[in-house]
């Protein structure tokens, strides 16, 4: 584990060098942001109402006290989809969804000796072809959380609407009251470490392939669960640091 981990930061290395041509660079930058952001918003947005929605009828389930106002139906969903299931939650998909993409296309191109190719010519293949990735992941995963977490409120919302265990005006007053801005940095920060961390580690996998077409998708494999690892080991540190 030390001796990969070892690689892993020699890799790092040289996926952060300066980039040999930025106009490559940017046009590599802009596809990417496309193909780990954009094709992701559809089973994100999915998932978040689901996930609002039954973060709500939970919490109305579970108040059972006269004294508790039903507006904390809203409050409690808010809090939950902020600060854990759209930044947490969301991450673990999508180390499943780009991570085993990642590390399957980078992977091949290292069986099939693309690689090697690009050494020959002179290429930086680490930052050629991880840079951009982890850039992209880095820029848009923050914005798709923002609308994972508009999903996740809007799914509590349609639980009023649809099922009437609680009004939706004290939904509404739920979501305002007590509001602190922090959490929404918080999550914020949380994503951007997440991304990293997701297609750095899918890079690296991909990248030390050695094998066939089985050893392709073992990195997959690899990289979505020491993603998912990672993800809850950082998620622990930086709730800690953050919020204690």
């Amino acid at each position: 584990m030390i001796s990969r981990f070892g690689k892993y930061l020699l890799v790092m290395k040289n996926v952060f060098r300066r980039p040999d041509k930025f106009r490559v660079y940017w046009k590599q930058l802009i596809i990417e942001i496309n193909n780990l952001g954009i094709e992701s918003l559809g089973i994100v947005s999915i998932i978040s109402v689901f996930m609002g929605a039954v973060v709500a009828i939970q919490t109305a389930y579970n108040i059972d006290s006269p004294l508790i106002p039903i507006s904390m139906v809203g409050f409690t969903t808010r809090q939950s989809v902020i600060l854990e299931f759209s930044p947490t939650i969301i991450s673990l998909i999508l180390a499943g969804k780009v991570g085993s993409r990642i590390a399957s296309e980078i992977g091949t191109m290292r069986v099939t000796e693309q690689i090697d190719a690009l050494e020959i010519m002179g290429i930086n293949p680490a930052n050629y072809l991880i840079f951009p990735k982890v850039s992209a992941a880095m820029i848009i995963n923050p914005i798709i959380i923002i609308i994972s977490m508009g999903f996740g409120l809007m799914g509590g919302y349609l639980v009023a609407v649809v099922t009437g265990l609680f009004t939706t005006q004290d939904y509404i007053i739920g979501l305002r009251g007590w509001f602190d801005s922090f959490t929404i940095v918080y999550a914020l920060i949380k994503t951007v470490v997440f991304a990293f961390l997701i297609t750095s580690i899918a890079g690296f996998e991909g990248y030390a392939v050695k094998g066939g077409a089985i050893a392709v998708g073992e990195a997959s494999t690899r990289a979505v669960v020491w993603s998912s690892i990672m993800i809850i080991l950082f998620n622990l540190i930086l709730t800690q640091l953050l919020l204690s």
